[in-house]
């Protein structure tokens, strides 16, 4: 398989099991993006903890973009008859098919991080619950704690997410709404994918084109990381600010040393398990919960590590 496969609790085939424990399925992105590879770890901490409550399959896919290797890993859960799948989905349109079937399959499955997209479910007639944070909120969080260093007036511009990803248009979103409050000039707004590389290739055009530019929204941190090297290859770093969105380790040096002005922090460690904990409520309660459940988001500045 291209995606890591790891089962934690028991062995993959349902014949190595001698108890009724569930089997929970955890879904996710690219692992070589720290935010996921942070996901799957407080995945798994907590099913340790929890170990005669459930086993735990955790899978990643190598590109961030590879909604068809996930589909396939998706579908590699139903044939094995996993009893929930917690899905953190590549792309909110292309997984909304292979998850129903999931549910079809009588499969509990709960949506993370990325919403699906409303208008292709409602066109299936399907529900999903989803759990996770109000992205939105937590972009324009960071865009008003960066107006505190700009004046109005003052260029800006935005590196997006994956233009199919619900939490990527949402922190587009978000960044919007408070560059418009601030009074802020948005000159570009291009996708970098979620990808550092292509981040780095974004920034550096922006930066040429605008060369007034005063900072740089990323909705990613892995975005952030690739604006900064730009800067600094350009001899720029200390002339334009940079934003980011997830809090991961390799950020958090930077905030300190001004590198990145702030993050945003929609706890990576702890969004799957509860994800997790809802599937077993509705597990053990014999009850499907198509509620949806807000989790938190905040900002993290220099003063916060």
């Amino acid at each position: 398989m291209v995606g890591a496969l790891a089962l934690v609790g028991a062995g993959c085939n349902g014949a190595d099991r001698d108890d009724d424990r569930p089997r929970i399925a955890l879904v996710m992105k690219s692992l070589a993006n720290e935010f996921f590879k942070t996901m799957e770890d407080g995945a798994k901490a907590h099913q340790a903890e929890h170990a005669d409550q459930y086993d735990l399959i955790a899978i990643g896919i190598r590109d961030e973009q590879d909604d068809a290797r996930q589909i396939s890993d998706v579908e590699l859960m139903i044939a094995q008859g996993v009893d929930a799948i917690v899905i953190a989905p590549a792309d909110s349109q292309t997984l909304v098919p292979v998850s129903q079937r999931a549910q079809e399959a009588g499969i509990v499955v709960i949506n993370i991080d990325n919403k699906l997209d409303a208008d292709v479910l409602a066109q299936r007639d399907a529900q999903i619950p989803f759990v996770g944070p109000d992205n939105r909120k937590g972009a324009r969080l960071a865009g008003e704690y960066l107006a505190e260093y700009l004046e109005p007036g003052d260029q800006v511009a935005i590196i997006e997410g994956a233009p199919n990803a619900f939490n990527g248009i949402q922190r587009k979103l978000g960044f919007e709404d408070a560059i418009e409050a601030a009074g802020l000039e948005l000159v570009a707004s291009q996708t970098g994918y979620w990808e550092t590389d292509r981040a780095n290739q974004v920034a550096s055009a922006i930066i040429t084109e605008h060369p007034d530019v005063k900072a740089l929204l990323c909705a990613n941190d892995s975005m952030a990381l690739g604006a900064v090297s730009a800067l600094r290859a350009a001899g720029k770093g200390d002339d334009v600010l940079v934003v980011g969105f997830d809090n991961i380790q390799a950020v958090q040096d930077l905030i300190r040393s001004g590198d990145i002005l702030c993050t945003v922090d929609q706890y990576a460690d702890l969004l799957a398990v509860f994800g997790i904990e809802y599937a077993l409520s509705m597990l053990e309660d014999g009850e499907i919960i198509l509620e949806d459940k807000e989790t938190a988001v905040d900002l993290i500045t220099a003063a916060d590590l």
